[in-house]
């Protein structure tokens, strides 16, 4: 009894700490906007890049920079150059269209990791997870509703955003039989610190004193969700609290909604559960194989 009842708790805890952990992710997409009106989204991509390479500072500090060998180098460089890409991207949507729209179609990378695999590590897939992945297509199909509305092709940006982002977390995977997920996780903030702070040397614009409390806010939720998420998965399985990452939608389009006066239907509701069913069922899957 004592097992079930902290088995309870800690599936608890990493339920809140999940949805906690998504509600930042939204906050961070909502400061994005806001402040890209004003600046270039650029520069907001460089100081979320910075803040996570800081937080990461006392971690080469104790480990020392012996820690940082590696025989993977080129599988570090195409990692960082796939997921700065992304971030380029996402944010690039996010200053553009709908809030809920540009995290929606994020959402779609849990469900192209598996093609992904199968198409270049070449990875089996059950039928369920083919299933779970045409029903999260159905799900985005659903909340967009391109029937009876006018898209952006931003939203095509978005997508590559998506498929950029599934495909740094196959390299990951690759990487993960020689590299520890700190070396990963510092290579990749180094290096996209880098990479963003060049543009700034012909695209930087002064940051207004209002706006540097947004930029600071930005990326302490950034560095929040992605501690909160990974402690989350770390108490409890994926099958069980993992449906919630989905809840970033939710969030989003409460922000876009609060914020920025922007639509809510209800074909956005059943869209976004109907993408919670598949992201469930694709976990349940993928624990089964």
């Amino acid at each position: 009894m004592p097992t079930t009842d902290t088995s309870q708790k800690a599936v608890i805890l990493a339920s809140f700490l999940i949805l906690s952990a998504e509600a930042s992710f939204a906050g961070v997409s909502a400061l994005v906007k806001f402040i890209s009106q004003d600046q270039p989204f650029e520069q907001l991509v460089f100081f979320r890049n910075l803040t996570a390479f800081l937080v990461l500072l006392p971690w080469l500090w104790r480990k020392g920079t012996c820690s940082l060998k590696t025989t993977r180098l080129s599988l570090h460089l195409v990692r960082a150059a796939a997921g700065i890409t992304a971030m380029y991207l996402f944010f690039y949507a996010i200053a553009t269209i709908p809030l809920a729209q540009a995290t929606l179609v994020l959402l779609l990378s849990p469900f192209l990791i598996p093609v992904i695999g199968w198409l270049w590590l070449k990875d089996y897939v059950a039928r369920q997870t083919w299933l779970a992945i045409a029903l999260g297509f159905v799900g985005v199909f659903i909340f967009l509703d391109p029937m009876n509305s006018e898209l952006s092709p931003v939203i095509a940006v978005a997508f590559l955003a998506a498929a950029l982002a599934a495909f740094t977390k196959t390299v990951i995977r690759r990487m993960s039989s020689t590299e520890s997920a700190s070396k990963i996780v510092f290579y990749f903030s180094a290096l996209a610190t880098i990479a963003s702070g060049i543009p700034l040397l012909w695209l930087w614009e002064p940051i207004p004193s209002h706006h540097w409390f947004g930029v600071l806010a930005m990326g302490l939720l950034a560095v929040y969700g992605q501690l909160a998420m990974t402690k989350a998965f770390s108490i409890a399985p994926p099958a069980k609290v993992g449906v919630f990452t989905y809840s970033s939608v939710i969030f989003a389009a409460l922000l876009g909604f609060w914020l920025f006066n922007e639509a809510l239907a209800w074909h956005m509701l059943w869209g976004a559960l109907i993408i919670f069913v598949a992201g469930y069922f694709a976990i349940r899957s993928r624990r089964k194989s």
